[in-house]
Parts: C-alpha cells; structure tokens; sequence
C-alpha cells in the first residue's frame, strides 16, 4: 500500500513551480488578468489552492512569474547546449525584437502586464533580460563603451513601445466584434485619416493610403533597422 509521505511527494513534484507557471500562462491566454485565480488555477490543475501557495505566495507573484516565464522564451536566441547562433549582432537584435513582437501578439496580457511592471519598478527578471539580450549585441556592434545604457535603452523603449502598441491595436480591433477583420480595421483608420482637415493635416492624409496595406511585421522590423542604423553610425570611425 502507498504511503501517505510518498504521495505527498510525488503530488509535490508533480505540482512544480515550473507546472504552475505554465498553466497560468495557458489561463492568461485563455481568460486573461481577471481570469486568473488561485481557485480556476486549481482547477485546471486539478489540486487544492492550499498546494499552490507552497510554491507562490500572492497572485502579483503569478503574474511575473508568468511575465518573466514568457518573456525568457521570447528572448532566448541562443539556448544553452545549442549551437551558437549564426549571424551579426544585428541578426542577434532581430531575432530577440521578433521573438518579443511575436510574445505580445500570442500573449495579449503581456504588453499591459510589462509595462505596468517597469512603470512602478517591478520588472522582475524580465527587463534585466531583455536588457542584457540587447546589450550583448550593442556592444558586439562597437557603440563606444560610454553610449551603452543610452543606446540599449533607446533599443529596447523601441522594441517594447512598438510590440506594445501592435498588441493595443489588435486589442482594440477584437473589440469591433466577432466579424471584424484586421483589413477592415486598417481601412477604417485610413479612413478616418483621409477625411482630417487638409490644411491642418497635410502629410497625415498623404500616407493614410500606406497606413491601409502596411505589414505591422515589416513596419515594426523597418523601425529597428533604424535603430541599428543609428548604432552603426555612432562607432568611432577606424583610423
């Protein structure tokens, strides 16, 4: 017969931090922030709430671990055991700015959750992070050692504010109703665009026709080849 002590254990390796994080991310996915709760937690754990509170202690708690948790996947160009990453530092950054972009669009609550974070200095682990991602390749590309912090923050305000913003806006458009599209949604806004006052809005009304077929991937991508850009004109020049 099982003894008492030996389920217990394995109840508790089976139920992992690592387990919990990862079905509070699945449950944020599915019902977002106000979803998440230690009793629908539990229950699509199959456990008592009591268990969870062995490994977390508060929901605020989840709620970066699970941050911290996707953001980790998302930034992970070079997992370790595996073979390193080919390519420039450039080809580093695109890959850990795409990896964040594609975070926001599958997670919606990421962006609002990092943002708070970051804002009131809460960040976890997760703009250490992506920081420190970034600022491998600023340094690998030669920016002088006293631009560090201003340029990888520059980076990554980019990165974060531009994933952030796709995010907002494919929140925004969900809310237009079950049969609204993302064209339909562009096409609106362009819309709305050509109709502002000529005089007042003269560029504005120029490119709303290009704001109608645009690609948020290829838009977003242009913005940090900008920035790279910007990075490689700030070296020193060889002499």
């Amino acid at each position: 017969m099982t003894t008492g002590p030996r389920r217990s254990q394995r109840r508790t390796e089976a139920l992992s931090r690592e387990r919990i994080v990862e079905a509070s991310v699945e449950l944020l996915d599915a019902t977002g922030e106000s979803g998440l709760t230690f009793r629908a937690l539990a229950q699509r754990l199959t456990t008592g709430p009591g268990a969870l509170y062995h490994h977390v202690a508060h929901k605020d708690e989840l709620l970066g671990a699970a941050v911290d948790a996707v953001v980790t996947a998302a930034v992970t160009v070079d997992p370790p055991g595996a073979a390193p990453l080919k390519g420039s530092p450039q080809d580093a950054v695109r890959a850990v700015a795409t990896g964040l972009f594609d975070a926001t669009e599958a997670h919606p609550w990421l962006a609002p959750q990092l943002a708070a974070r970051l804002a009131r200095g809460h960040g976890g682990t997760a703009a250490p992070r992506i920081f420190e991602s970034l600022g491998r390749q600023v340094r690998a590309m030669g920016a002088p050692r006293e631009s560090w912090f201003t340029v990888t923050s520059a980076l990554m305000h980019y990165i974060l504010g531009a994933a952030g913003q796709n995010a907002a806006n494919a929140a925004n458009a969900r809310t237009l109703g079950p049969d609204a599209s993302r064209a339909r949604f562009l096409d609106a806004a362009s819309t709305a665009w050509e109709g502002l006052d000529p005089d007042d809005y003269p560029f504005t009304r120029a490119v709303a026709d290009q704001m109608r077929g645009h690609d948020d991937r290829e838009q977003f991508l242009a913005g940090v080849d900008l920035v790279l850009a910007g990075i490689a004109a700030s070296r020193p020049a060889a002499g």
